[in-house]
């Protein structure tokens, strides 16, 4: 890959994008990608409904973009990798080319546990509010999840290494106005990601935000 094309772990990015009516609905109408393939996993109690704009704004940016067709999160489950791999083959053989993965929230640590498995069928991973750095507990959701998903948030059913590098191109897309998730957390440490882009929406906001939008295609672009 150029030089210019990496993002290096030392690049703290600072991402302003004004929105208005006169900008696209989604993202910049800016034609970045030529036809790459991009898998979306959306977050905690979400489905793939919750990342249509987000897929929609990757499609007008020239990428493909995919679901991840695996119902409602519920969170880490001990056939979660498995599944999520066998997602990967499917859109990986009808693309006919390595995959970008894109995760919102928990959907951002799923990601990365995914390309730790497959660097082989993995670009790059772009996270978007995910906490994969620090206390687990660092958000206002994990009584929620230990509830829901019958397992404490420190404690998952298969083995991780939540804030180990996936060893492909890595960037963590944060926001200091998140509300639901520790920024530090989302943000990480420089040898734990690659790039780190702040941007300035809610936790929810990460999905349909025209800065985080844009953030997203820069950070596959980039």
């Amino acid at each position: 890959m150029a030089r210019h094309q990496i993002v290096t772990a030392r690049t703290e990015k600072r991402h302003a994008v004004a929105s208005s009516p006169a900008t696209a609905r989604f993202a910049p109408a800016v034609v970045r990608g030529r036809g790459q393939p991009v898998m979306v996993i959306p977050g905690f109690l979400a489905t793939d409904l919750s990342t249509v704009l987000m897929r929609r704004a990757l499609e007008q940016a020239g990428y493909r973009a995919y679901g991840w067709r695996m119902g409602i999160n519920f969170g880490t489950r001990a056939d979660t990798l498995v599944r999520l791999s066998a997602r990967l083959d499917q859109v990986r053989a009808e693309a006919g080319e390595p995959v970008a993965l894109v995760g919102w929230s928990l959907g951002g640590l799923f990601a990365r546990e995914l390309a730790k498995e497959r660097p082989d069928a993995v670009t790059r991973v772009i996270t978007m509010g995910s906490p994969f750095s620090g206390d687990p507990r660092g958000n206002r959701v994990w009584r929620l999840y230990e509830l829901i998903a019958r397992h404490p948030v420190d404690a998952p059913p298969l083995p991780v290494n939540l804030p180990e590098k996936p060893p492909v191109q890595t960037v963590a897309i944060w926001s200091a106005r998140d509300g639901v998730i520790d920024p530090a957390c989302a943000r990480g440490e420089t040898h734990e990601r690659d790039a780190a882009i702040e941007v300035g929406c809610s936790h929810l906001g990460m999905v349909r935000a025209p800065d985080a939008l844009a953030a997203m295609i820069g950070a596959l672009a980039g």
